[in-house]
């Protein structure tokens, strides 16, 4: 038989003893977490920083002044070659202190917590606020500044010679992966980096280039022999030269020739066969378009001329021929048609004007040239660059100042022609023409009302409008050393229509730029913004339609010229910009009309007018 042991009962006075320990150990606890409650437990550090059994605010205040310099210290990069510094708080990234602290605070009774926090120790990172705003904004300065748009192959012929210029890559900037990098490094080392940036190639290829080149070289290699009813003539190989051009279509360098030169080269043979002839115009007299007659001609039109020529210039036989047809060269627009359109009144006139710079009068003037006259029917798109070609020496411009890469002023062919544009879309847009594509300058500049003016820059961008109204409309010009005047003249659709400017919003300070490049030119400061213009239309005095048009202007770099370091190293980076994110006060904006005439010595660059 087994005997089974039996446990003696605890005695009243055991039983007493352990619950006296057990409310002991609980009073403890409690009185350890009533004097510890607010404060951090004991044993955390932020980075390195110890913050345990701090209060809150003592611990807030200890991890502004220890880590938030730490996490705002700069970061030094290279973006393609220019150098730049940037602090995380100026991109909108910073510490937070009363959150980091936050994750340290002993939160609740728990007793396992209350002792370990006696004998442990624990790291928590710090908390980062990021202001996506900003972030987007200092980083798309840095992209402003440092992307280089490709260079397309330019083929030019002249009489003495064909010149190939080669393109060249360009480089942008990947915004969403700086932006990453920036937020994801704040609290790491800093390194010099390089910034994510991708090569963008010309669309033309070096051997579509290479090919284009061949064909001019045959094209101008011997005259062409033209038949024309009765009458034969030559066109020179030069004159075909003068005639020949290349112009971007895509990926490829398509010739043109200009049949007007062509029919000049030949124009003494056809002289007793052809009659001159013209289209329907207008002209405006007191105030009013009045008709000017077309005139019926005969001979051969330039166009067949172009395109028969054309079809054989890369026919390398020496003895190269086309036959033009003679016939009757109908005005396109005829007397008839040109009354029949409607145009008698004023639809919208604007006056834009500008300081008095000898190149602004030159290159406003031709563009205002090029302008005049313009008659859009129905459902035509205006197109600023088409209508005023390409700015070049050959088509009556000059160098003038525009704003280049980053918001710096610099010089190129055609400079000052965005006051022309300017004036010809505030035109278009109190006569109610449609909004195609329009682009306002990337900084504000003073003389124009802001999200109220625009610009171009030929191959690059344009500036667009459509008449969507049921008439067609006719533009002319004016002209003055100071002001150019744009009218439209047609039929009033609507009694009124009127612009309502916004609030300027989300004000953006100038950045302040060091520029040690030997071309170096100083400015001021301009201020950023974001400003809503809404076009109202008004018929029969009643509100019919109300367009908003929002216009986001940058900052425009503060630039201050210093000697070029003497390192080697830095020698070798064109352009050394650095970004030096130091808070300054709003400083006015820079009219580049204060600018130096520029000189006539300097080579002329793709404009950005």
């Amino acid at each position: 038989m087994t005997e089974h042991l039996k446990m003696p009962a605890p005695s009243r006075r055991n039983l007493v003893i352990v619950l006296a320990i057990v409310v002991g150990i609980l009073v403890f606890l409690l009185g350890v977490f009533l004097a510890t409650k607010g404060t951090v437990r004991a044993g955390t550090t932020v980075a390195g920083v110890d913050i345990g059994g701090l209060s809150e605010p003592e611990a807030v205040v200890l991890v502004s002044e220890k880590i938030a310099p730490k996490i705002n210290k700069k970061y030094v990069f290279t973006a393609g070659e220019q150098e730049f510094e940037v602090r995380p708080a100026a991109a909108g990234i910073t510490l937070d202190s009363q959150a980091t602290v936050e994750q340290g605070l002993r939160q609740g009774f728990n007793p396992v917590t209350l002792v370990t926090d006696f004998i442990g120790s624990r790291e928590i990172e710090p908390v980062i606020s990021v202001d996506q705003v900003a972030l987007e904004d200092q980083v798309a300065s840095i992209a402003q500044a440092a992307d280089v748009l490709p260079v397309e192959p330019n083929l030019k012929v002249t009489a003495q010679k064909i010149t190939l210029s080669p393109g060249r890559e360009g480089l942008r900037i990947d915004q969403t992966e700086l932006a990453e990098l920036l937020v994801e490094g704040v609290t790491a080392p800093r390194e010099p980096f390089i910034a994510p940036s991708e090569v963008t190639p010309p669309r033309v290829s070096a051997e579509t280039a290479v090919a284009a080149q061949k064909f001019a070289e045959t094209a101008v290699s011997a005259p062409v022999a033209v038949t024309a009813g009765d009458i034969s003539a030559t066109i020179d190989a030069q004159v075909i030269a003068r005639a020949l051009s290349f112009s971007q279509q895509g990926n490829q360098l398509a010739p043109e020739l200009n049949g007007a030169i062509l029919h000049e080269s030949i124009a003494p043979a056809l002289r007793d066969a052809e009659v001159p002839g013209r289209d329907a115009t207008f002209v405006i007299k007191k105030g009013k378009p009045v008709v000017v007659p077309s005139v019926v001609g005969s001979g051969v039109a330039d166009a067949d001329l172009a395109t028969s020529v054309l079809g054989i210039l890369g026919d390398s036989s020496p003895n190269r021929a086309v036959t033009v047809p003679m016939g009757i060269k109908e005005p396109e627009l005829t007397t008839a048609d040109a009354q029949a359109l409607g145009i008698t009144e004023k639809i919208s006139s604007f006056t834009q004007s500008f300081p008095y710079a000898a190149y602004r009068t030159t290159n406003i003037g031709q563009a205002a040239e090029y302008v005049n006259g313009t008659l859009l029917m129905p459902g035509d798109t205006f197109s600023m660059n088409d209508t005023i070609k390409e700015r070049t020496v050959a088509n009556g411009y000059t160098v003038g100042t525009i704003i280049g890469p980053g918001g710096v002023f610099e010089d190129a062919l055609g400079g000052g022609v965005s006051a022309a544009t300017t004036a010809v879309w505030t035109a278009a847009f109190f006569a109610g023409m449609e909004k195609t594509d329009t682009r306002a300058h990337s900084l504000y500049i003073s003389r124009y009302q802001p999200g109220l003016e625009a610009t171009v820059a030929w191959g690059v961008f344009d500036m667009r409008f459509t008449n969507t109204s049921p008439t067609p409309v006719f533009i002319s010009t004016k002209m003055t050393n100071t002001s150019m005047r744009v009218t439209f003249w047609g039929q009033k659709q609507y009694d009124e229509i009127r612009a309502e400017f916004g609030e300027r919003t989300n004000i953006r300070k100038p950045q302040k730029i060091v520029n040690r490049t030997k071309k170096c030119s100083p400015q001021s400061g301009i201020e950023g913004f974001t400003i809503t213009v809404d076009r109202v239309f008004i018929k029969d005095g009643v509100e019919v339609e109300r367009e908003p048009m929002t216009t986001v202007y940058r900052a425009g770099p503060e630039i201050t010229c210093k000697k070029p370091k003497k390192d080697k190293k830095e020698e070798q980076l064109a352009g050394d910009l650095e970004f030096d994110n130091t808070v300054e006060e709003s400083l006015d904006a820079v009219d580049p009309s204060a600018s130096p005439s520029p000189s006539p010595t300097k080579k002329p660059k793709k404009p950005r007018d």
